[in-house]
């Protein structure tokens, strides 16, 4: 099969298209013809130093499938050959930049029928991050008061699964992403250029602040927005790089919840019926073939994107 092998660390050019052998899928386990991946910015972190999420060349990138069953292992009774489906690999060296995949069938949900695979395979990681953050973790209720730092891939599905949600939306991101945040159920809208979430959230709370705070971006962004967080609030981060004094935090009694992303199809049909609901869509920048898949990669690290960016095979 074709894929897209990376023997090094180092810039897109490392992406290798080659042949490489068929997997084939073991107990509990299902081999999945991919129509499409999509490119998250932790394709590129391990690109340019996956020793440090314990990958070690060669490996195959992508954590984002849409495609149709092809053979399924023994064990496995829920899904059949031909279904089509969608979900996010494990962060192993096994990724989805391929003509095939294979993944224990625990991690595969239907795809949502209303969708191509295009549009499925923008959904899974960065969907499930954003699901997690704001269900899960800060356990987000109607009525309450959001901040949501960054409306890129992560923070576009934040933006709905909180309005879906009955919560109060301000979003702080850039300025040609603003119409659509807006469009998919910000309340408020901040260009992180300008500033002024405080004030954002200070109105649209009644001085209370906000509830949950969630953080894409990394660096003192989770710190900063403490003066905008409610007594006893949540805040919640997806970043390793948080950085600053978080004194503030304590006198608020607030909730901190740094937090890795799991995996499992429970969440995708969560998801799925969203979509199937019209209330969840992805928004996507662009598609492109596997083969360009190096130039996907410079796309994100240059930023400015307006959504996923998918590569089809």
């Amino acid at each position: 099969m074709k894929a897209i092998v990376l023997d090094s660390y180092g810039g897109p050019d490392v992406l290798d298209l080659r042949d490489v052998e068929q997997p084939a899928p073991g107990p509990g386990e299902v081999l999945v013809r991919v129509h499409a991946t999509s490119v998250n910015p932790v394709d590129t972190k391990i690109r340019e130093r996956g020793g440090r999420y314990g990958l070690e060349p060669p490996l195959i990138l992508g954590y984002d499938v849409s495609g149709v069953i092809e053979t399924i292992g023994d064990g496995v009774d829920e899904l059949e050959v031909g279904d089509e489906v969608f979900y996010t690999p494990e962060l192993n060296a096994h990724g989805a930049y391929a003509e095939y995949h294979v993944a224990d069938a625990s991690l595969v949900a239907f795809k949502p029928e209303s969708l191509s695979h295009e549009e499925a395979a923008a959904i899974p990681l960065a969907a499930c991050t954003a699901w997690q953050a704001l269900i899960d973790r800060a356990g987000l209720q109607a009525t309450e008061t959001v901040l949501i730092h960054g409306g890129g891939g992560v923070g576009h599905f934040a933006v709905q699964i909180a309005f879906a949600a009955g919560a109060q939306v301000v979003v702080v991101g850039s300025a040609e992403m603003e119409d659509d945040l807006l469009d998919l159920g910000a309340d408020e809208f901040v260009d992180y250029e300008e500033g002024g979430f405080e004030e954002a959230v200070d109105e649209i709370s009644g001085g209370l602040g906000a509830d949950v705070v969630f953080d894409t971006v990394g660096g003192s962004t989770l710190v900063e927005s403490i003066p905008a967080l409610a007594e006893y609030g949540r805040l919640v981060t997806i970043v390793g790089d948080a950085a600053g004094d978080f004194g503030q935090a304590y006198r608020k009694n607030a909730a901190l919840y740094p937090m890795m992303m799991e995996r499992g199809a429970a969440m995708l049909d969560r998801l799925a019926l969203l979509v199937d609901n019209g209330q969840l869509r992805p928004l996507i920048d662009r598609t492109l073939p596997l083969d360009d898949v190096a130039e996907a990669h410079r796309l994100i690290e240059a930023g400015g994107l307006r959504g996923k960016i998918v590569l089809t095979l």
